[in-house]
């Protein structure tokens, strides 16, 4: 399956820049309700995925950091835990699934390192379910016949 039929593209998904705030971050998140964010270049390249945890242990061991002062910290020097590695648009569903396992979404890129978007993890298991059902109903299908 294409997984471009799942992609949720980059204009519909809440992202951030390196050279995003703290505080934009924070009031982003809390906004939409999110737990992370994609962090793309000035360019458009991935970065990486920022979590609520990464801001937070950032506030907490960063001496003079605060919620005060929160805007005047750049997303470019707080680390991130996570390494959600993303895929190209042409992976496999297989790619998707594994790194599913771990992530919320997985971001996906063009064949120039842009971001072009993310799949839900919620989608991509919702793929799985369709297809763990319907090969449910087959094969009772096959024995009552």
């Amino acid at each position: 399956m294409n997984i471009a039929f799942f992609l949720v593209p980059k204009h519909e998904v809440v992202c951030l820049t390196n050279q995003s705030t703290l505080r934009q971050a924070l009031e982003r998140m809390e906004f939409h309700r999110y737990t992370a964010v994609p962090v793309l270049s000035e360019a458009g390249h991935y970065i990486g995925t920022i979590t609520e945890g990464d801001l937070l242990w950032y506030l907490k061991n960063t001496e003079g950091a605060s919620f005060e002062n929160a805007h005047r910290h750049l997303l470019s020097s707080i680390p991130m835990r996570m390494q959600n590695h993303p895929v190209p648009i042409d992976a496999k569903m297989e790619d998707l699934i594994t790194k599913a396992k771990t992530q919320n979404f997985v971001p996906v890129i063009d064949d120039r390192k842009q971001f072009i978007g993310i799949v839900r993890r919620s989608d991509i298991i919702e793929y799985c379910a369709k297809q763990l059902f319907s090969a449910a109903t087959v094969s009772a299908t096959k024995q009552q016949g």
